[in-house]
């Protein structure tokens, strides 16, 4: 009788957590590279995905490292579902299945190396033996590419990473460092904001900005409600007035907003890859 009673509680117990198991819903890691400090990270993706998590009904959880090389770090352990990033197009990281569906409706970026406005600084060839700052070693665009530009110049330079492009701005402006690598798109936000100057020294091929990716483990149909809950805020008076006010904290113009992308759209940075030294690859 004991044994049968302990079965039946035993019984009753698998069946409480099964109920608890469903009714909790599936929450979902989204990691966007860290293009800023972790402060102005959230303030311009936590509005986002709160919209996105109400209108698709798929639970998004912002989840970002101290520096966008950690934040990589999780995508790759895969602790992550959904990603903002072009950190994934690597030939041995595209094997991971990551699949683009979306990305912003901005110009395409172009990686630049440089200087505060009133610098003395006219060539890159004037780099050489200086101090050079970087957001850090996974960033392509602001730090891969540039820094590919000037090995292949035999433009020998000494490298600072800085954790995020806000950091690397700040010791560029303090006189830490001669220059900074950085994108086109990151350069004029920066000015935006803070009201700072730059010359640019060299400038590279456009690239398409960073991409919205899913897992191949999250289900298809989720995905599908992701991306539509992004490509239908421009459609929604609030869905607009969140992606206005998002935008003008990281100084993009107000009328940012996301559209349909594939992999197709991310050519230049494979051809990057292709010729780029193995130390960046």
């Amino acid at each position: 009788m004991r044994d049968q009673v302990r079965a039946l509680a035993a019984g009753l117990l698998a069946l409480v957590l099964s109920a608890v198991a469903q009714a909790e819903p599936t929450v979902y890691n989204f990691s966007p590279v860290n293009q800023f400090d972790i402060a102005l990270t959230a303030a311009y993706w936590n509005p986002i995905i709160a919209y996105v998590s109400e209108k698709s009904g798929v639970q998004l959880n912002l989840k970002i490292g101290r520096t966008s090389a950690d934040t990589t770090s999780y995508v790759l352990a895969k602790e992550v579902e959904f990603v903002f990033t072009n950190h994934l197009f690597s030939p041995e990281r595209e094997k991971l299945g990551w699949k683009v569906f979306g990305r912003r409706n901005t110009p395409a970026l172009q990686g630049q190396i440089v200087v505060p406005e009133d610098s003395a600084l006219t060539d890159v060839a004037q780099l050489r033996g200086q101090e050079v700052a970087f957001a850090g070693p996974e960033a392509l665009i602001v730090y891969k590419v540039p820094y590919a530009h000037l090995l292949a110049k035999n433009i020998d330079i000494k490298v600072v990473f800085s954790g995020n492009q806000n950091a690397a701005f700040a010791q560029l402006f303090s006189g830490r460092v001669a220059a900074t690598g950085g994108s086109s798109q990151l350069v004029e936000g920066y000015t935006r904001r803070e009201g700072k100057r730059f010359r640019v020294l060299w400038t590279s091929e456009p690239f398409q900005d960073l991409a919205l990716m899913a897992s191949s483990k999250v289900p298809d149909a989720v995905v599908r409600k992701v991306a539509n809950a992004f490509f239908d805020m421009a459609k929604d008076a609030r869905g607009r007035d969140v992606l206005a006010q998002a935008s003008s904290v990281i100084g993009l113009p107000q009328d940012t907003r996301f559209v349909p992308a594939s992999g197709a759209d991310y050519a230049a940075y494979r051809r990057f890859y292709q010729s780029a030294p193995l130390a960046l690859r």
